[in-house]
């Protein structure tokens, strides 16, 4: 296993981070401490959960199999998040003081600890002030309560705003990002990437083999039945089967992905997650599995060498489109004439 920083700190985890959505929904707890064992055997020090994962039920069967394996405990980096409603009340969601503070006790009590290295905003707030929230985690920091904090589906200017605020108050800063990110799915590059690069924000990608389909498990205009996320559930949001079938990019891409597995004699999703782990910024990905042979055909990808060929290539086929100013071939040439002209 390989092993970077955290972001900007001075902690240290694993290249690959074990996503726990599944536990407790499509892993059952027995499954679920199965996988976690295998992880850390596989050299796998970072969990990453969050409280609404099955309404809390993840947490509890970490918290289960922390206090089952003292040793392999001692080297997790836990990492959780808050921001959505795990009650009724209308205090119980946002980010604010009032809701943090009790979603913080809560997920502790689940975790069985009383520190987490990693407490994550799941999502942007509009409704409460950002300085309310950082100062929250300032104290929090300060309490112990958690290591270091970051974000999780926040814009570029929402990650940026928040760094500069906590700067100028003299707040503890984020260390990391937990966006979107794969070969399908590559818009943060326009802004997120940048302002997480000129923070020295690490970025934790979720969804890396966007749903499925990077792993090689679905052929074109064959709709997926069974046993498959988008077989059970073909009409979901974002990984909608319909619209990424008729998108030739979608085939381009997967393609691709499995020529140069073939070459290796490496699965789909070990290219797929190594080109994701090459990208700039990149701290750790976030793998979701359902079980430890999905767990252990991922974990590979560490050891998967792509050449720079290979990884432009893959890079290449997955080139975003847009066209429009101010980020695509207009929006370039304007600014290289602003550059050129002094203005």
């Amino acid at each position: 296993m390989e092993y970077r920083n955290l972001g900007r700190s001075g902690a240290v985890v694993s290249a690959q981070c074990l996503g726990t959505m599944t536990f407790g929904a499509e892993a059952d707890e027995e499954t679920s401490g199965e996988i976690m064992t295998a992880f850390v055997e596989g050299g796998g020090t970072f969990f990453d959960t969050a409280d609404v994962y099955s309404t809390g039920i993840s947490e509890e069967i970490i918290g289960r199999w922390l206090a089952d394996h003292p040793t392999e405990a001692a080297q997790v980096v836990l990492a959780t998040k808050g921001r959505f409603p795990m009650g009724s009340g209308p205090n119980d969601v946002g980010i604010s003081r009032r809701h943090l503070r009790t979603a913080l006790d809560a997920s502790l009590t689940r975790l069985g600890v009383d520190h987490i290295d990693l407490y994550q905003m799941h999502a942007w707030d509009a409704l409460t002030p950002i300085e309310e929230t950082l100062r929250f985690l300032d104290d929090a920091v300060s309490a112990g309560k958690i290591g270091y904090y970051g974000f999780s589906n926040f814009l570029g200017w929402q990650l940026t705003k928040a760094v500069h605020v906590a700067k100028a108050h003299g707040w503890e800063l984020p260390v990391t990002l937990q966006p979107q990110y794969n070969l399908l799915v590559r818009d943060i590059e326009h802004e997120v990437v940048p302002a997480s690069l000129d923070a020295g924000i690490g970025l934790l990608p979720w969804s890396p083999l966007a749903g499925g389909w990077l792993s090689g498990k679905y052929e074109r205009d064959v709709a997926p039945t069974g046993a498959t996320r988008l077989g059970e559930d073909p009409k979901r949001g974002m990984e909608a089967w319909e619209a990424r079938n008729a998108d030739e990019r979608t085939w381009r891409v997967v393609d691709a992905v499995k020529e140069i597995a073939e070459a290796h004699g490496a699965s789909s999703s070990q290219v797929s997650l190594a080109w994701l782990g090459a990208q700039p910024a990149v701290t750790s990905v976030i793998l979701g599995a359902r079980t430890v042979k999905q767990l252990q055909d991922n974990t590979g990808a560490v050891d998967l060498g792509l050449s720079a060929e290979e990884l432009q290539r893959l890079t290449d086929a997955s080139a975003p489109r847009i066209d429009d100013y101010p980020y695509g071939t207009a929006g370039v040439a304007q600014r290289h004439r602003k550059v050129e002209g002094g203005r």
